[in-house]
């Protein structure tokens, strides 16, 4: 037999209460931010009615009954709108106001000013407190109501004798929150940390300061530049280096100002965070995604009336309000640091120096940040500091060698060459760069690249002899070649490309050194050890596995007597074992790290030696 049952639903506080507790909220003290949220709401409802009423909420803490309450003067509640609204989880009044859902209320856009959304803030102050009292009296009604409710018991509700508008929410608190009722501090940090921007005085325990600081510079309808500065210097405790003002009303509604901080931020993977007000109230700290990536080192505050906050109201809705005012921001800030490499080069180069490598690191990923640092991001190079464009200015290819590229741009990686490569360039108009940090030579790429795709073709080329017309045009060598196959297997041990070439007859043997052979053996031995992380091992095969990296390179010079007598002879004869000293000598001097076999080798060259010197065989 088919039958059919209605049944209502039926909702389990405690459980409620419990999974808001767990997933809903992060922290203890929300049900502080909800209950000075619902005040808030009440005073402007209240405000709209009566222009004169200005508003306070008082907060009273209670240590021998174990309480805390939480006073308005606003509109105040009736009997029906307590019983319809307070008991029911996910109902509330301020959220239908702003859908225009309420008969009375005085206009549609009575909600603007307005908080509250989703009808959960009473219910969050169970997750303090085993009991909560509600006293209120609407400023049109002819008596009070209390409203009075436990985890999992029925709603209790009276008339009350309170005489005066407004409402007070009373937690009597759990005992393991116990603490709350005397401890002042813990709720004047809760005070600054949601509630200081509320446009509502707020007072602690009777005190005749309010807790919350209310006006900020940074929120004025026209902001003064110093005013905002001194303000945030003093909320942040910490000096900008440069202060970025956003008010705007469309796309969408942004207002207050962001700084850059003298905090250095290490690496490229922390995201920046910014705190965010909605009507005033902090929705967080930490807010995530609004700025952009490359911007680390930015702080400030905003307010985003149009975006909406999550149900926890902790965070924000990534909705397309929330995309619009990303995009607007990271206009504003383009546009804002453009403006400062033409009206304040001074103030933008203490910016770039102060956070080099932040915004090096994230303009390898961000084309208009490139464009941005291409005539303002110093390299160092064998003429001092200079930028893309100087140095792509300076690097105009030598038509006798170049057919194929409008510009060549030399470049060395390693630490330990810069003073001889900086030497051998010293009579050149050619600058050598020396991208020293690895994302500088990655940039340098990037820079190169993009200019390429204007037309212009650049070449860049590591300073060494083995490079396409490096030996002809810096080292002035036309005839660099790889010496025989025996005298390369003789050095085998040194780990090094060796040539020879005519030059300077002072000078026997020059060496250079790649860095990335030096790097790539380095972690493969750690690889062959089982010590370098799975991510890790991915960034290096990524940077270093791309091309076969080369070796350390030598010059041997053809013109020095020694060299040529030596290369004349057979690889084992005492004036070979000096040439391989020198070459050893040579690559020690650039600071490469030579094998434990090299310098066994070496032991055996000076016995050979000291052998021919003593005529023995």
């Amino acid at each position: 037999m088919s039958w059919s049952k209605r049944i209502p639903f039926k909702v389990d506080i405690a459980g409620i209460i419990e999974i808001m507790g767990a997933s809903l909220y992060s922290r203890a003290d929300t049900p502080i931010r909800e209950l000075i949220q619902n005040a808030h709401d009440g005073i402007m409802r209240r405000r709209q009615l009566d222009l004169t009423i200005s508003g306070r909420i008082d907060i009273q803490t209670d240590q021998e009954r174990g309480t805390l309450s939480f006073t308005d003067d606003g509109i105040g509640l009736s009997a029906e709108e307590a019983e319809q609204y307070l008991g029911t989880l996910g109902v509330g009044i301020t959220g239908l106001i702003k859908k225009g859902l309420v008969s009375g209320t005085k206009s549609a856009g009575e909600g603007g000013q307005l908080i509250g959304q989703f009808g959960v803030g009473l219910f969050s102050a169970f997750m303090l407190s085993d009991r909560v009292i509600v006293d209120s009296r609407r400023f049109d009604g002819p008596e009070g109501v209390r409203w009075e409710a436990s985890v999992g018991t029925d709603i209790e509700l009276s008339s009350s004798e309170r005489t005066d508008v407004g409402t007070t929410v009373t937690l009597v608190l759990k005992p393991k929150f116990a603490h709350l009722a005397a401890d002042a501090e813990a709720l004047e940090k809760a005070i600054h940390e949601f509630a200081d921007f509320v446009p509502v005085p707020i007072f602690l325990n009777k005190a005749t300061q309010r807790a919350n600081v209310i006006n900020v510079a940074w929120f004025d309808p026209t902001p003064d530049q110093e005013a905002v500065e001194l303000a945030l210097e003093h909320y942040f405790e910490e000096a900008p280096l440069d202060v970025i003002s956003v008010r705007c009303e469309t796309p969408v509604a942004i207002s207050g100002a962001l700084y850059v901080t003298p905090r250095r931020t290490p690496g490229f993977s922390d995201e920046p965070v910014v705190t965010v007000t909605v009507r005033k109230m902090v929705i967080s700290r930490k807010v995530q995604g609004l700025i952009p990536d490359w911007c680390l080192f930015l702080r400030g505050v905003l307010e985003l009336n149009d975006c909406a906050p999550t149900a926890s109201r902790e965070d924000l809705v990534r909705n397309e309000n929330f995309q619009r005012a990303k995009d607007t921001i990271e206009e504003r800030l383009f546009s804002h640091f453009e403006r400062l490499t033409t009206t304040e080069p001074a103030k933008w180069q203490s910016i770039l120096a102060w956070h080099r490598y932040s915004l090096a690191g994230a303009a390898l990923s961000e084309l208009r940040l490139r464009s941005l640092l291409r005539s303002t991001y110093q390299f160092p190079t064998s003429l001092g500091q200079l930028s893309f464009a100087e140095i792509l200015q300076r690097s105009q290819a030598d038509p006798l060698y170049e057919s194929e590229a409008d510009y060549v741009i030399w470049y060395n990686t390693d630490r330990r060459q810069e003073h001889w490569a900086n030497g051998l360039f010293a009579e050149h108009a050619v600058p050598c760069v020396h991208t020293l940090l690895s994302f500088e030579e990655s940039l340098l790429a990037c820079f190169a690249a993009d200019m390429a795709h204007g037309g212009h073709t650049i070449d860049l080329r590591i300073a060494s002899p083995s490079a396409k017309n490096f030996a002809a045009t810096i080292l002035g060598i036309h005839d660099a070649e790889p010496v025989e196959p025996r005298w390369q297997e003789f050095f085998a041990s040194l780990d090094a490309k060796v040539l020879s070439a005519s030059f300077n007859s002072q000078q026997p043997v020059m060496a250079f050194l790649n860095e990335r052979r030096s790097l790539r053996r380095t972690f493969d031995e750690l690889k062959k050890e089982g010590n370098i992380p799975s991510g890790f091992q991915r960034l290096i095969d990524n940077e270093l596995s791309s091309d076969v990296v080369e070796g350390n390179e030598v010059l041997l010079n053809r013109d020095h007597r020694l060299v040529a007598r030596a290369l004349e002879q057979p690889t084992g004869t005492p004036l070979g074992s000096v040439l391989r000293l020198l070459v050893m000598s040579a690559l020690n001097a650039a600071g490469a790290s030579v094998e434990r076999t090299a310098y066994d080798q070496q032991a055996q060259d000076l016995d050979w030696i000291a052998e021919a010197l003593w005529g023995r065989r």
